[in-house]
């Protein structure tokens, strides 16, 4: 099969018929074998009661629907565990994102030889309390991860087999795929500029608090990427060095008073100086810190935990 498009959905009954009308009249005059996968996030309208409907009429279509809400990651987990196409294309079930971008997002795979294309709203029609926080976070993205993409939460992308069936994405990690990638040995990362629609359905499923999560997430992605494999390197190390802060310290404290009483000068018992329990924090803490690298060092090595998730239906 050349090309899956992976369409992630949660309360969009309205948009799903005309959004798959839409990629039909664009991929069909592509002459590609594909598929479309809807995946239900646990819609409580009758999302995938019309995703049934559309699989009645449409041989391309495939569904997987979730018990309950598990988020954006899980659904694109999912899906990337169900797709066949050559290239993976992923889109938002709310007909902001245009299938009129598929065509050229495809040829960029194919031709070009890239891993990852990342689309980027350069024009949105989105409120400013929702755009200038996006502005904020991406920039602060491209900072950390070294990757010059300019709308990291952007859902339309594109996909070569190899990288959606080796990478992992979990939590709210969706944001951040493009760097899942880079870590996992995908380095050819580009972008694309995409049209933009304006809502025409429904809400937004977003607030705020997204930003506040991503930034979250940013952390946990960066640590793991660094030190989920060797975490005693972190905790060990800075473990080590408070130890080592603290044992001079009060090795130091030690040997003044003894050079005082072998001098006969009048001093304080160490005890009686803050500067000791400072010492001994930094000790004690040193230590705890270098036994949780240890223990998270051993179960990094023996863990084989992977994600599931409760799927109550599937359409094939």
């Amino acid at each position: 099969m050349n090309l899956s498009i992976i369409v992630p959905l949660y309360n969009e009954e309205e948009s799903l018929p005309e959004l798959l009308k839409w990629i039909r009249k664009v991929v069909d005059g592509m002459s590609i074998t594909y598929e479309v996968v809807f995946v239900d996030d646990g819609s409580s309208d009758q999302s995938w009661r019309v995703v049934q409907n559309l699989k009645m009429n449409n041989d391309v279509v495939k569904g997987i629907r979730f018990r309950r809400n598990y988020g954006k990651s899980a659904a694109l987990f999912c899906g990337f565990e169900a797709v066949e196409g050559d290239v993976v294309i992923t889109m938002d079930a709310d007909l902001q994102d245009s299938p009129d971008e598929i065509p050229e997002l495809y040829r960029m795979i194919v031709q070009d030889g890239l891993d990852v294309v990342s689309g980027w709203k350069k024009k949105r029609y989105d409120p400013l309390g929702k755009t200038l926080p996006s502005k904020l976070f991406n920039r602060t993205v491209r900072m950390v991860s070294g990757i010059k993409l300019h709308d990291f939460n952007c859902g339309l992308k594109a996909y070569r087999k190899e990288v959606v069936k080796n990478i992992e994405v979990y939590g709210e990690m969706h944001r951040y795929i493009p760097l899942i990638a880079k870590q996992a040995g995908f380095s050819k990362i580009a972008e694309k500029v995409v049209q933009h629609q304006e809502r025409k359905y429904g809400v937004s499923k977003f607030g705020i608090e997204r930003t506040i999560k991503g930034f979250l997430d940013l952390m946990s992605v960066t640590f793991i990427s660094k030190f989920g494999k060797r975490p005693m390197h972190l905790f060990g190390g800075v473990g080590t060095l408070m130890f080592i802060i603290g044992f001079c310290s009060a090795s130091y404290l030690g040997l003044k008073k003894l050079w005082f009483v072998y001098h006969h000068i009048s001093a304080q018992l160490v005890t009686e100086s803050p500067y000791f329990y400072i010492a001994l924090i930094c000790m004690v803490l040193g230590t705890q810190l270098f036994l949780t690298g240890f223990l998270a060092e051993m179960i990094s090595r023996n863990s084989t935990d992977r994600n599931v998730y409760n799927i109550s239906e599937r359409i094939s």
